[in-house]
């Protein structure tokens, strides 16, 4: 049976306290996020991200030393894949929309595209894996 080397990783977030002085919330989040010194940073374990896999090897310690194989997009880093996600959306809806406008019809393949994209979002909120694409091998 073959064997194969995963890289999987997790988020650990730093966190930090400090003090500013301004005259409203938002002034002191824009001091917060502007200050560069994380000289008194902790490590935060209760907010750490989910473990994903971000590199695969054919072989036993092969991390590096070869080709990588393509990871699955559902073992990747969800907050990832909600991006990608969100342009891929985006990106359709906008040609939707301007099908829309100009009075033209959508071609079909257009609209099987973006049922597919809904059904691949839906298992990205489910944490379940990513459909085939259309004109892709199962």
């Amino acid at each position: 049976m073959p064997q194969f080397t995963i890289k999987t990783t997790y988020h650990l977030p730093l966190f930090r306290h400090s003090i500013y002085s301004a005259g409203t919330p938002e002034a002191a989040c824009r001091l917060a996020i502007a200050d560069n010194d994380w000289s008194g940073q902790r490590e935060d374990y209760e907010s750490s991200g989910e473990s994903h896999v971000t590199g695969i090897w054919q072989g036993a310690d092969a991390a590096y030393r070869g080709q990588a194989n393509s990871v699955p997009p559902h073992f990747g880093e969800a907050v990832q894949r909600k991006a990608a996600q969100l342009e891929l959306m985006l990106g359709l809806l906008k040609i939707i929309v301007g099908d829309a406008k100009a009075r033209r019809p959508t071609p079909p393949g257009w609209l099987g595209k973006a049922e597919w994209a809904i059904g691949r979002g839906e298992a990205i909120v489910e944490g379940a894996r990513d459909r085939v694409e259309p004109g892709d091998a199962p």
